[in-house]
């Protein structure tokens, strides 16, 4: 039995090691194990990885983790477990950076979606050695994958004048000015109620990504149509935006974003969707000397990185600044 079982230690090493590390782990193993008597472990108490991997799941969501999070985390890392086949304490970072390759090759993804398994990849079996369900994270051999970085699109002056004279309906209008004024999400939009505005001092409490609580404000012009198309509604709905027609449901995202690119093919502009209000709103906020703090904390972002992502510098501005500080 002691044979059999340093045999089968050393089969499992053998690519691991080299000649000399092998003789050293067999001279160690044949000391150690003499005259131990070596009991099978019964496999059926071993967690499986569909446990594991609820437990993990839980842990995110206790963390704060939003729902959509939480699925694109179980689903990324069900199709690597099924793809890879064997027991989370088996797999090595090998295993792991074949898996990432081959998801890339077949699929086409680009560096930023390879970037973000990984990242969930490391999330997940970090959280496997901090529980003692494995000695060592193999992704921590796996480092992060350099992305280019890209100009993001904004709104000129001139294509927000457009879209908020071309609203087909005042609700369409208000929900324009609350988008582009306080730079909120359109989950956080679809989620505020009536009672969550406060006209007096125009700023609303929003809940931002894992419930997270923060103050957004508005401008004057948002606060007279906000007010104006209140005041048109008939409905008991608390919901501060509504359908148009009965029963006058609460307003979806993707109710949102289906007005937002009909206005946009109607008006020839490129790439209407919410989330380009709040890249607006963020660059001409640090282009007009906003404080990049301040910014981070008005967009609800755990980091400030994550807030310069966001703004992209008016490209005039640097023109003007180079001819001022150095032409």
């Amino acid at each position: 039995m002691e044979k059999q079982l340093i045999a089968d230690i050393e089969q499992k090493m053998l690519m691991h090691l080299n000649n000399y590390q092998m003789e050293q782990l067999h001279k160690a193993l044949t000391h150690y194990l003499h005259d131990v008597t070596a009991i099978p472990i019964d496999k059926s108490e071993e967690v499986s990885n569909a446990k594991l991997l609820i437990s993990f799941l839980a842990a995110k969501r206790v963390e704060g983790c939003s729902g959509k999070s939480l699925r694109y985390y179980e689903s990324t890392l069900n199709n690597m477990l099924s793809a890879l086949d064997k027991p989370v304490k088996h797999i090595i970072t090998d295993d792991l950076r074949q898996y990432l390759d081959k998801y890339q090759q077949k699929g086409g993804a680009g560096k930023v979606t390879i970037d973000n398994i990984r990242r969930i990849f490391s999330s997940f079996f970090s959280w496997l050695e901090e529980e003692n369900h494995i000695l060592k994270s193999p992704m921590r051999r796996i480092h992060k994958i350099k992305t280019g970085s890209s100009i993001k699109e904004t709104y000129s002056d001139e294509a927000l004048e457009l879209m908020r004279d071309h609203c087909e309906s005042i609700r369409d209008l208000a929900i324009i000015d609350m988008l582009s004024s306080t730079g909120m999400r359109v989950g956080e939009l679809v989620k505020l109620n009536r009672a969550d505005i406060d006209f007096n001092n125009r700023e609303c409490v929003v809940f931002g990504k894992g419930d997270k609580e923060r103050m957004v404000y508005f401008d004057a012009r948002t606060k007279i149509h906000l007010n104006n198309y209140l005041n048109s509604r008939t409905d008991e709905n608390p919901a501060l935006f509504t359908t148009i027609q009965k029963p006058y449901n609460r307003l979806q995202i993707s109710g949102v974003e289906i007005r937002l690119r009909a206005l946009g093919r109607k008006l020839n502009i490129t790439r209407v969707h919410p989330h380009k209000f709040r890249r607006t709103l963020a660059t001409m906020a640090i282009d007009k000397g906003m404080p990049i703090e301040q910014v981070q904390h008005l967009l609800g972002h755990q980091s400030v990185d994550t807030t310069l992502k966001y703004a992209m510098v008016n490209q005039s501005n640097v023109k003007n600044s180079h001819r001022k500080y150095i032409a």
